[in-house]
Formats: structure tokens, sequence, C-alpha cells
């Protein structure tokens, strides 16, 4: 009797440890998803005290970060350019921009060569966004207010450029081509495309942020580096990459 009280105690006692580790785990599990959580939310940093406060997300000053660099490296990069001689600084600059301008020229075409330098513009902040939570920040683009806001701007300009080019009574009419049965299917388009370029670049950057919190909480520090070149870097470029390039083929629909 003793002998079977002693296992019937041992067996409790491996109940109670397997039910603390389930719950240790458990809260571990928890704890993972309460950070992931808070970092996911838009935080706001400071109100301005106008028209009963305005709230300034994190978002908006990491872009305002962005935009002081940008145009403090656009001062710093044009100085001393030569015409005989240039510097090897000017070379590689002159060489990327020049490869940016190709990229959206060749898609527009002469008729559009007006919209280029907004997508070249738009291509590298929504770069520098991507990728710049590697020096500590969070990407602007992780907030869907953002990227809702860059495809409002680029229906916008989608739309300017049908009107542009075939003038008022010509934009209407195109709703009706090929067919007057397409006139439902056309309106709708104007309200599909910022949706679908809105929620792919969000989608994008959410889910690879997700992934490498997901890495760094679950294996050792060394071992999300090289996820972190495809999913921060690759993806990130890659995805403001399709982002402008949409942008511009459909610019490019409007001045056929």
């Amino acid at each position: 009797m003793l002998k079977q009280g002693e296992g019937n105690t041992q067996q409790f006692c491996i109940c109670i440890s397997h039910c603390k580790f389930k719950k240790k785990e458990g809260s571990h599990t928890e704890k993972f998803v309460e950070d992931l959580m808070e970092q996911l939310s838009c935080k706001t940093v400071f109100t301005i005290p106008i028209f009963g406060g305005i709230k300034v997300s994190e978002a908006v000053v990491v872009t305002w970060i962005i935009m002081a660099v940008v145009v403090l490296l656009s001062v710093v990069l044009v100085r001393n350019l030569k015409v005989e001689n240039p510097s090897k600084k000017q070379l590689a600059l002159e060489s990327a921009v020049g490869a940016l301008h190709n990229i959206f020229a060749e898609i527009l075409g002469e008729e559009g060569k007006q919209y280029v330098q907004y997508l070249m513009t738009v291509i590298i902040y929504i770069g520098i966004s991507n990728i710049i939570g590697l020096f500590g920040f969070k990407p602007p683009t992780k907030d869907i207010n953002v990227t809702a806001a860059m495809a409002i701007m680029s229906i916008l300009l989608i739309e300017f450029a049908g009107i542009h080019k075939k003038g008022i009574v010509g934009w209407f009419k195109s709703f009706a081509a090929p067919s007057p049965i397409m006139i439902p299917i056309n309106i709708m388009e104007i309200f599909v495309k910022p949706i679908s370029l809105c929620m792919r670049l969000f989608g994008n950057v959410l889910g690879a942020f997700v992934i490498m919190e997901m890495l760094k909480g679950i294996v050792p520090a060394i071992i999300p580096i090289p996820f972190s070149f495809y999913f921060d870097i690759f993806d990130g470029l890659l995805q403001a990459y399709i982002f402008t390039l949409l942008t511009a083929l459909f610019i490019s629909e409007q001045l056929d």
C-alpha cells in the first residue's frame, strides 16, 4: 500500500510539474504576443494643441525624419558638381538618378515625362521607409494610414493624367470603352486600384515585420541576420519598386 501511495504521489508531482511548465510556456507566448501587438500599435508621440488637439503619430514623426535626411543628402550630394572631370561621388549619383529616371521614362514615354519626378520621389521615400527598421525606427509603411494616403495620392495622379490627356468629356467617355457594358467595371476600378496599392504595400511590410519579430523572439540573435537581408532590405526595396511601377503602368493606361 505504501508503494502504491508513493507511486500516486510521484504521478501527482509529475502532473503538477507538467502544468507549471505549460503555464510558463503559455506565459512566454502571451508576453511575446503582447510585445508584438505593442510594436504593431500606432502610437501618438505628441499632440499639437490647436483645433482641439492634433495627434501626431509615430509614423508621421519618422516620415519627418526621412524627409529631413533626404533633403540634407540632396544638399550635400549636389555640392561641387562639375561638367568636366566629375568625381566618383558625382558619377555614382548620376548613375543612380539616371537609372531611376529611365525606369519610369520608358514606361510613360514623352507624354508622361512630367510624372517621372513624382514617381522617383515616391520610390525613394517608400524604399527608405521600408528599410528604416534596420536603424531602430518603425517603418511608416507599417501604418495602414500611410499606405492609404499614398494610394489615394496615386489614384488622384492617375485620374488627373487621364483628364489632362483626354479632357473632361473624353475622360468620362473612357468609362464606356470598349463597350458601354463596361461602365460599372471601369468605375469600380477607380476604387479597386488604390485599395490594391494600399493593401499590397501594407500587407507585405507588415508581414515581413511580423516574421522578423518572431524570428528574433524564438531563435538566437545571429540567425535572423540573413533573413533580415531578405525581409528588411530586398523585400522592402522590391515593394517600393512594385508600388511605383504599378502607379506608372496605371498612368500609362490613361495616356493611351
